[in-house]
């Protein structure tokens, strides 16, 4: 048999929202590569999934990558999962991915998860056009051609921050476009579940009085 790689999408908050394709499947391959292993077995021992696992995260990607590349050939029935939401989007499963495709290994990704589409919907933000910048660069350097695209964006702009990070990172947003109409989306699916809508300096104002 041929190995093949599953991009198996995991909850951003509730357990609930996972589908049975995915639970099926991580009962089914032989190993699941995961980004933290003790937070993936709360994961699967929540659904008494028992099937093997190794840590798959970004200090061991690349070393890692060619490891499981020499397994999957050899036949290995292979789960990539993060901590929350689709592999590779701001998380590792990029280069796994790639490495994949230069061998001629199969790679299929399950439906699921996905905490930036889910943020837009909710958001009543426009849609039809966006950009995901993922997380906004710590170097100055790296930032700034960030914020001057969104300086001139017309389209909306989607940004990850981790919560000890996002006052910081709205006040350095609202600096760079201080009326541009934004969302804070947190807690997605959680039982404190929160969106807020106003400018991005209002934003950078009331998340400095109420800071999560």
């Amino acid at each position: 048999m041929e190995g093949k790689l599953f991009l198996c999408p995991t909850p951003i908050g509730n357990l609930e929202d996972i589908t049975q394709r995915v639970l099926n499947t991580l009962r089914e391959v032989e190993l699941i590569a995961a980004e933290d292993t003790r937070n993936s077995l709360n994961l699967l021992r929540h659904f008494s999934i028992t099937t093997p696992m190794i840590s798959y995260h970004q200090h061991n990607e690349r070393e890692r990558t060619e490891e499981l590349i020499g397994r999957l050939k050899d036949g290995l029935q292979l789960a990539l999962i993060t901590d929350a939401g689709m592999p590779g989007i701001s998380d590792p499963g990029q280069i796994l991915v790639h490495r994949c495709h230069e061998e001629g290994i199969e790679v299929t990704a399950l439906p699921g998860p996905c905490a930036f589409v889910t943020a837009l919907a909710l958001s009543g933000l426009d849609s039809r056009r966006f950009t995901f910048e993922g997380f906004l660069p710590h170097d100055k350097k790296e930032r700034e051609p960030v914020l001057e695209r969104l300086r001139s964006a017309v389209q909306t702009t989607i940004f990850y921050e981790a919560p000890h990070r996002l006052v910081r990172t709205l006040q350095v947003l609202a600096e760079a476009a201080s009326d541009r109409p934004a969302a804070a989306v947190r807690e997605l699916t959680k039982r404190y579940e929160e969106v807020r809508l106003q400018p991005l300096a209002q934003l950078a104002a009331y998340y400095a009085d109420n800071e999560p």
